[in-house]
């Protein structure tokens, strides 16, 4: 049986696991962390991939723990509604989007591969280092200099992969945006309808809320991600960003520049206890992922802004494209099929973020609208609107169905 060894426990390895044991591959994962936790706050799942995780047999638990997003509401500061774009099985989609907690959703994962693969599928506590390889096999080279022979390698180890670093040894540091993120959740009461994304402000200033338990909702409660981004020429952390870091003391120059806004954003960071911070990072989109029997998957391959609520649904179409390929050719050449269908479509995805991506619409507005009073319907058309809209749609790989 084909052994195919996973660098990597976050989503997209583990659903890369999930995909490839269905194929009827032999998988293990190694993850560096001696011990997994649920970290991370909120993340959204997209239609394209929520629907694979449905077709795991996932929507159960799934619609148990997220959010089902109805839509996405960009707004003025000022509070004006600019766009309400429907991300619901109800407006055409194949498959809801779905807000949740990154390690609800990790632990989903996490839990099925334990069932699905076997209980000494991950391997924790290990973290691996390099490869060498030869035309029969790859050997997985780990952090105690212990070894493990396979026949393929998947770095799926994220922003930081030593994977990608052997295979692009010069390709330099991470790319800063200009905007620092600070970041938490907080219990409180539901907001509209619990099931609303807010996505407010512009480039330069903006705030992003939405709920990610389904189980308060039911109980009219509601557990608010929220992200306050803000431009900062001096950020700290580029090389070692990590998003358990506490914020520290020029948080507070953000909450003043959200006091002053129509909505209750500065009340929703007040109440929160634990906030962190973290510099928008990327990398340009490589050349090639695949050296041998080797390739990338998720952040490692593709690294973008969290602009689209993208990364970890790009992760999960990447692990079920490999898994396709590798089971229609088991060889190398079943990598370089995988990357050839990845690598130009997320390329396409890192540089849309980087000019907004469907987030555009907040920078149209606020060129605009000049205060509370003004009407956006007579600022902007919804042609305009569903130009950028359906502009990322097609960049990102998310499609109404047809009618």
């Amino acid at each position: 049986m084909t052994t195919i060894a996973i660098a990597g426990a976050g989503i997209g390895g583990l659903t890369a696991a999930l995909y490839l044991h269905r194929k009827g591959f032999d998988v293990k994962v190694f993850e560096a962390v001696k011990e997994i936790k649920p970290l991370g706050v909120g993340i959204n799942v997209m239609p394209h991939s929520s629907k694979l995780l449905h077709d795991l047999g996932l929507g159960d638990k799934l619609d148990f723990t997220g959010i089902r997003t109805r839509c996405i509401e960009y707004r003025t500061k000022f509070g004006h509604v600019i766009q309400s774009d429907p991300r619901c099985v109800e407006a055409g989609f194949p498959a809801p989007q779905y807000s949740i907690h990154r390690g609800a959703l990790q632990f989903l994962l996490l839990s099925e591969v334990h069932n699905r693969v076997g209980p000494g599928s991950v391997q924790t506590g290990n973290p691996v280092t390099g490869y060498r390889q030869n035309d029969d096999g790859v050997t997985v080279l780990f952090q105690d200099g212990s070894e493990f022979a396979a026949d393929f390698l998947i770095g799926a180890e994220g922003l930081r992969s030593q994977i990608r670093r052997q295979m692009h040894p010069d390709e330099g540091p991470l790319k800063y945006e200009g905007t620092m993120m600070f970041r938490g959740a907080v219990e409180m009461d539901m907001i509209g309808d619990g099931k609303t994304m807010v996505i407010a402000g512009d480039h330069d200033v903006k705030f992003v809320t939405y709920p990610i338990s389904e189980k308060l909702r039911k109980q009219g409660k509601a557990l608010t991600n929220w992200v306050a981004e803000l431009r900062h020429s001096s950020p700290r952390h580029i090389d070692d960003a990590d998003w358990t870091r506490g914020a520290t003391i020029d948080y507070i120059t953000p909450f003043r520049e959200f006091q002053m806004w129509d909505m209750n954003c500065a009340a929703i960071m007040e109440a929160t206890d634990i906030v962190t911070e973290f510099p928008m990072v990327d990398r340009d989109p490589l050349d090639f992922w695949t050296d041998g029997r080797v390739t990338l998957l998720g952040d490692a391959a593709h690294p973008m802004y969290p602009i689209g609520a993208n990364g970890a649904s790009q992760a999960i179409l990447d692990a079920h494209m490999l898994a396709e390929c590798l089971g229609q050719q088991n060889s190398p050449d079943g990598l370089i099929a995988y990357e050839n269908n990845r690598r130009p479509a997320t390329a396409n995805v890192v540089l849309s973020n980087r000019q907004g991506g469907p987030e555009r619409v907040l920078d149209i507005a606020a060129s605009r609208v000049t205060g509370p009073d003004d009407r956006i319907e007579d600022l902007i058309t919804p042609e305009e609107l569903e130009q950028v809209a359906a502009g990322y749609r097609n960049v990102a790989g998310f499609q109404k169905k047809a009618v």
